[in-house]
C-alpha cells in the first residue's frame, strides 16, 4: 500500500537545523490521516505522498515552509507587575494577540519587566525533517469524518 489521501500513516522521523544538530526525535511514532490532519507541514506531507513502508524521506523546510520568518513585532516587554507571579525566564505564557492565541516564551527579565517572544522558537530557521514511513492502513469512514486517526497513536475522544 502507499501512501495517499485517506490512508493513516504512521512515521519515525527526526529534525535538524540547518547546522545538522538534532532538535527534536519523538521516542514513539507518529500516525497522522494523510491529506486531512494538519500535523506535518504541506512540504512533508507531499514529500510522503506515494511511498511505501520502509521507505525514507528528507525534506529541507525554508522558514516559509515551517514556522514562518522570525518577526519583530513579536517582541513585547511587559511589567512584571501585569504576568503572573511564577514568571521565569524559559517559561511560556498563553495570551491573546490580534483575536489570536499566541504562546508567548520569557526570553528575559530585567528591572521588573519581562522580555516576550510570540514567535516559534524555530522561526526564521532552516530545517531538514527525515522520516521513515512505518505503517500505512485505510483510514475509517469515522477517521476520514473527524479528519483525524483514531485509537493507537493517534486522536482519542469520546462522542
Amino acid at each position: 500500500m502507499n501512501v495517499f489521501t485517506n490512508t493513516v500513516v504512521t512515521i519515525k522521523f527526526k529534525l535538524f537545523d540547518a547546522g545538522n544538530q538534532l532538535l527534536e526525535e519523538l521516542q514513539d511514532p507518529l500516525t497522522y490521516l494523510h491529506g486531512a490532519d494538519s500535523v506535518l507541514f504541506p512540504k512533508i506531507e507531499e514529500a510522503l505522498g506515494g511511498k511505501e513502508v520502509g521507505d525514507s524521506i528528507s525534506v529541507t523546510l525554508e522558514p516559509e515552509d515551517a514556522f514562518g520568518d522570525y518577526d519583530p513585532e513579536l517582541i513585547r516587554v511587559e511589567p512584571l507587575a501585569d504576568l503572573p507571579s511564577d514568571i521565569a525566564v524559559g517559561g511560556q505564557l498563553l495570551a491573546e494577540q490580534n483575536g489570536a492565541e499566541i504562546v508567548w516564551r520569557v526570553t528575559g527579565i530585567a528591572d521588573g519587566k519581562a522580555v516576550l517572544d510570540g514567535n516559534h522558537e524555530l522561526a526564521g530557521q532552516r530545517l531538514r525533517f527525515d522520516a521513515t514511513v512505518l505503517d500505512i492502513r485505510p483510514a475509517t469512514a469515522e477517521e476520514i469524518t473527524h479528519g483525524h486517526v483514531h485509537g493507537a497513536g493517534g486522536h482519542h475522544h469520546h462522542h
